[in-house]
């Protein structure tokens, strides 16, 4: 597979609980085999085989529902990391760094209903391959707004 151009975090959301707003930061420490600081993930449901320690979203994505009349807040899809340039569903299987953070893609993280019922009606089936990813965090480290996605 090519390489493809490398992408760049557009912004960062935690939450501490599964119903909680997702909260915006600039930065947040990833811890390997667990997820972010302060996340529910982490919290929660850490451990070395967790396949969610860390999800992505393309802009791209909001974008899409945008041009559909489905226009939503950039944390609405509830995904840690918002990000641009880079084609996410490409980085199953794949190892890639989030700035000094390396990760390993592990499956899309296609919507659900729980997603539908907390936007609008239509999002779900417009959001089909289009959901993000779900990835492990295998080197921990700091992301920041505006790190590279490579």
């Amino acid at each position: 597979m090519p390489a493809q151009p490398a992408g760049r975090v557009e912004a960062i959301y935690i939450t501490a609980e599964s119903e909680a707003p997702m909260v915006s930061l600039d930065e947040v420490s990833a811890i390997a085999g667990c997820g972010l600081e302060g996340d529910r993930y982490c919290i929660d449901e850490p451990g070395e085989k967790s396949f969610e320690n860390l999800t992505l979203i393309e802009q791209e994505a909001y974008d899409f529902l945008a041009t559909i009349d489905l226009e939503l807040p950039t944390n609405a899809l509830r995904r840690n990391l918002l990000t641009s340039g880079i084609e996410l569903n490409r980085l199953v299987g794949e190892e890639f760094m989030v700035g000094e953070v390396r990760c390993l893609g592990t499956e899309l993280a296609e919507p659900c209903n729980y997603i539908q019922g907390r936007t609008l009606p239509g999002v779900l089936k417009a959001m089909v391959g289009r959901g993000g990813l779900r990835c492990q965090i295998l080197e921990g480290g700091v992301i920041a707004v505006g790190d590279r996605v490579t």
